[in-house]
């Protein structure tokens, strides 16, 4: 049995958009193990830090805050027609996500966390975390869940996948691998996970 202590360990969970890592780390939060979503914080940055809203601005070279809020649809417009502008951005935001991050671990007890970033590899999130589970899914079953999700057009939704790592190289780089099409169970490879990371912390301690 293992003693509550500060969070050390540490598992990354990626994947591309539409692969499903919201409903894999729902499961994990119901086995009490904390997530942090990179993505919701880098957000969260983007649409209340006012430092990296203006520039977002002199980056994007217009005022994406017209209304008050974040116009989302004309950012995504913008970064994802034109690579040195979504690195710009990134660059800016991914500094102050894991600043946030390393914050929020010192504040965990669970015997391990989870850091949930859909871009882990490629915005070097992949450094703080001690594995990586990759959550994979058919790409035509992908483009559905989030043409319905987020009211994208295919184009859109394929603009974005062309600006991630492709599954190939994130399998490569992982430690897990969990299939989520719709004919797959992911419970009980996320309890299989979650009993190795287990292992491993007992034997570490």
């Amino acid at each position: 049995m293992i003693t509550e202590r500060k969070s050390g360990f540490k598992l990354g969970v990626t994947g591309g958009i539409g692969s499903g890592k919201t409903s894999v780390c729902r499961v994990f939060s119901v086995l009490s193990v904390p997530v942090f979503s990179a993505d919701r914080e880098a957000q969260d940055i983007m649409e209340n830090d006012e430092v990296i809203k203006s520039k977002i601005n002199y980056i994007s070279g217009k005022d994406l805050y017209a209304d008050g809020s974040l116009n989302r649809m004309e950012l995504a417009k913008i970064i994802f027609n034109d690579r040195a502008l979504l690195d710009k951005v990134n660059l800016l935001v991914h500094p102050a996500v894991f600043d946030r991050f390393r914050k929020w671990v010192k504040d965990q007890t669970a015997p391990y966390i989870i850091m949930e970033a859909a871009i882990l590899f490629e915005s070097g999130g992949s450094k703080f975390v001690d594995k990586v589970a990759t959550v994979v899914a058919p790409v035509e079953q992908r483009i559905g869940r989030v043409i319905a999700r987020n009211k994208l057009s295919r184009d859109q939704v394929m603009e974005r996948m062309r600006n991630q790592m492709d599954d190939e190289m994130r399998i490569k780089l992982s430690d897990y691998i969990i299939n989520n099409s719709e004919n797959d169970m992911i419970i009980p490879p996320i309890l299989s996970i979650h009993e190795d990371i287990l292992k491993l912390i007992n034997t570490q301690t």
